[in-house]
């Protein structure tokens, strides 16, 4: 929600600045005071003194100060006379009345949106932030009441009927194109305000706990059958090739012979290594000679040789 209290503090700094008074007409007040009392000093009579006082204290309450990003509206009587700033400016005391003066920087509102739910019926907590400036500070001033107010609350309005208008998955994945939308909403509905809202950004998206574990169990699981498939794939693979490889094999023993020999060569080949080999394979494929010729080459190495 908007916190309320922020804007009240707010408007009350706003009052009391359009109230202050410059340190320029402070200057020029303490100028004249001191001048009429030299004149006083001068012709040893104390009557310069209280037109003087009169004077400064007007020039104290006329000499305003606005800062560069600042515009203030001018009221006479009540009339809308125009607008003041940057830089100094006069009124007339008593006669002119000061608006709140309007910062024209670009601004930041933060805006919450608590337990509110999705198209799908989903609770959800969304926060976001609103960048917005004053383009036209007459219209501002003259045709809305606490604008600052009036946009943080079209703006969570606006959160809240966007958030129901999207499933989760489509918050989640996509806050560029809902803070789009936001933006569009809003700005359609300050502009007529002097406002433009030049972008909305979703900062985060919330999820109760049970439903955020919910759907890590069901990323995990969709994981894992996405490895089981690949791996069902491959066995697949592998079972073709190997099929295809019998059928090469199969009216060429000598090529399958061989291919027993590199097998076996590859297995023995390391130090210390054991290889169980039947006595059929062994005969069959006359593997006693290649066998002999590698424990022979492995003695003369220095090595333990391969145990068959």
């Amino acid at each position: 929600m908007f916190p309320r209290k922020n804007l009240a503090a707010s408007e009350v700094f706003k009052a009391a600045r359009s109230n202050s008074l410059s340190g320029i007409g402070g200057v020029v007040c303490a100028v004249c005071v001191l001048a009429g009392a030299g004149a006083a000093a001068l012709l040893k009579h104390p009557w310069p003194v209280f037109p003087a006082v009169l004077i400064g204290l007007y020039f104290l309450n006329a000499i305003k100060v606005a800062n560069q990003w600042e515009k203030v509206a001018v009221l006479r009587l009540g009339r809308y006379l125009g607008l003041k700033g940057p830089g100094v400016f006069t009124i007339i005391p008593v006669v002119d009345q000061l608006s709140n003066y309007v910062d024209q920087r670009v601004r930041v509102t933060d805006v919450k949106a608590e337990s509110t739910l999705t198209r799908d019926a989903v609770p959800v907590f969304v926060d976001a932030i609103v960048f917005w400036v004053v383009w036209n500070a007459e219209k501002c001033i003259l045709e809305v009441q606490e604008f600052e107010e009036a946009i943080s609350l079209s703006a969570q309005t606006a959160l809240r009927e966007s958030i129901g208008r999207h499933l989760l998955t489509e918050m989640l994945t996509d806050r560029e194109s809902l803070g789009h939308e936001l933006q569009k909403i809003l700005d359609a509905k300050t502009n007529p305000w002097g406002v433009t809202v030049q972008s909305v950004e979703i900062r985060d998206v919330q999820i109760p706990q049970g439903l955020e574990d919910a759907m890590s169990r069901e990323a995990q699981a969709q994981r894992e059958r996405h490895a089981r498939i690949i791996l069902g794939t491959a066995e697949t693979e592998i079972s073709e090739k190997f099929a295809q490889a019998s059928l090469m094999y199969k009216d060429n023993p000598i090529a399958l012979h061989l291919r027993a020999m590199n097998m076996l060569y590859e297995a023995i080949k390391e130090k210390g290594s054991m290889v169980i080999v039947p006595s059929s394979a062994v005969e069959t494929m006359g593997l006693g000679g290649m066998i002999g010729t590698t424990a022979l080459s492995k003695l003369m190495e220095g090595g333990d040789g391969p145990k068959a």
